[in-house]
């Protein structure tokens, strides 16, 4: 199945769930809610914006650069990178790392990245078993959940669902209160990290003086990974590059406002390769910087603003698109919401996913609330030109903008009988317009004919 005929469809089953999208949209707006309380807390948001905004503009411009500085920084450490350019080379390094590591567990801490390179299910294609060490991941594993979003993994989840599949996994009583499953789970996980001879876990950002790796989380979970772990391999992208430490309570303050609404994420970890004296921590530590497309994107000059994005999750919930069909895995990506729309297509070519770029109000509410300024309605409008330059706009919507045209601006036609009028428009937008909708119709008149009549022309 095609990318656009799989999201149509997928698009056609969540209209009619009513229940489901209220529910959405509750979150949705309690989430925005926490999050206006948070920026007053600043003392200039939008100063701090603005200085993100240019932090993330002086990367990108010179990304090339910072990748040589961070690696040469982790390498001195004694650390190891690898480069990987799409989701397969990722897979097979990752594979040669943990065959390494057979006697002991693998354990990870779910981020965007390993989600961008199926992780989990890679391993489990290859038999290998990879333990999650946090709550929101093992549920998901254990269960068969999807993934919803960053900020709501769990809220396509049915909850009676959950119990029995906890039940069958680890005996969960199908009685039992909350913090009794908590307990449960907390105890199933806990066994795993302390046998863990690798831990996969990603990053919030990767700072290119030093060599090291931020991560930002409310659950510890990729803390816990590496705790006991033998060798730390962080998954991270070539876009999640910050020039030094001076910019990091900027970024994880702004981070923190945007995704949970908070003034910090309870656990903010930097991490690097372990130093001569150090007593703990793995003794291997190894970054794989995936490109997947990132090229791509810098390579596209108006929107390669849209690599400053640090997945915060706030244009999501204010999207009116989002708030319809929701979650990661409809947007056919690991991202969901405007700004997948923006870099889906870029990183994976027009061709197959630019029908992302027309599913917009183009409202501008993502812009508005984007801490680092992406100007992403914009970005939207400028796949949809690049489309259309490229040729990937086929023959039948071709004509079908042309006949339009021709139509509007034609005085005669538009002044035609109103029934006519209403069976072109049918016939055009019909299916752009979906079934579960009622095309508007026509007024019987034009503004033109009713000026006429009232001043007698």
């Amino acid at each position: 199945m095609q990318p656009e005929e799989k999201f149509n469809k997928t698009i056609q089953t969540k209209l009619p769930e009513t229940d489901f999208r209220a529910h959405l949209r509750e979150t949705s707006s309690q989430m925005n809610l926490k999050r206006e309380a948070a920026k007053k807390l600043f003392g200039n948001y939008e100063l701090a914006r603005l200085r993100a905004s240019y932090t993330k503009w002086k990367v990108n411009e010179s990304l090339d650069k910072f990748l040589i500085d961070f690696e040469a920084s982790v390498v001195r450490k004694g650390g190891k990178v690898i480069w990987a350019y799409d989701v397969q080379n990722a897979q097979q390094e990752i594979l040669q790392i943990a065959q390494k590591h057979t006697k002991g567990k693998v354990v990870y801490s779910r981020s965007a990245v390993s989600d961008e390179i199926e992780l989990k299910s890679f391993f489990d294609s290859k038999s290998i078993p990879l333990k999650a060490l946090d709550f929101g991941d093992f549920i998901l594993n254990e269960s068969g959940t999807d993934f919803f979003t960053e900020n709501t993994p769990l809220l396509s989840a049915d909850v009676q669902q959950v119990r029995n599949q906890l039940n069958q996994s680890i005996r969960v009583s199908m009685d039992a209160e909350v913090a009794d499953i908590a307990a449960d789970i907390r105890h199933s996980i806990r066994k795993n990290f302390y046998q863990a001879e690798l831990a996969i876990t990603g990053a919030t950002f990767l700072v290119a003086e030093g060599g090291l790796v931020v991560q930002s989380e409310n659950s510890a979970a990729a803390r816990m990974s590496y705790a006991f772990a033998k060798t730390h391999l962080v998954v991270a992208g070539i876009d999640q590059l910050l020039p030094s430490l001076n910019e990091l309570d900027l970024f994880t303050t702004l981070y923190a406002t945007q995704k949970t609404g908070e003034n910090l994420q309870s656990y903010l970890t930097i991490t690097s390769p372990t130093e001569r004296d150090d007593i703990d921590g793995p003794s291997e530590f190894i970054v794989l910087l995936l490109d997947n497309g990132r090229s791509n994107v810098l390579a596209s000059q108006d929107q390669r603003q849209a690599l400053s994005c640090i997945e915060c999750g706030a244009c999501n919930d204010v999207c009116q698109v989002f708030n319809y069909i929701g979650g990661s895995k409809n947007y056919l990506n690991n991202q969901a919401g405007p700004i997948s729309q923006v870099v889906k297509p870029l990183k994976s070519g027009l061709a197959e996913y630019g029908f992302l770029s027309e599913h917009s109000t183009l409202c501008g509410k993502c812009t508005d609330v984007c801490p680092l300024k992406i100007d992403i309605h914009n970005h939207l409008i400028r796949n949809r030109r690049d489309a259309i330059s490229e040729g990937v706009i086929d023959t039948a919507e071709r004509f079908t903008w042309f006949s339009w045209s021709k139509l509007m601006l034609s005085r005669k036609n538009m002044n035609r009988q109103s029934s006519l009028r209403n069976f072109t428009f049918k016939s055009f937008f019909r299916k752009q317009w979906g079934e579960e909708r009622e095309l508007p119709k026509i007024a019987e008149k034009t503004f033109n004919q009713i000026w006429r009549e009232r001043n007698g022309l």
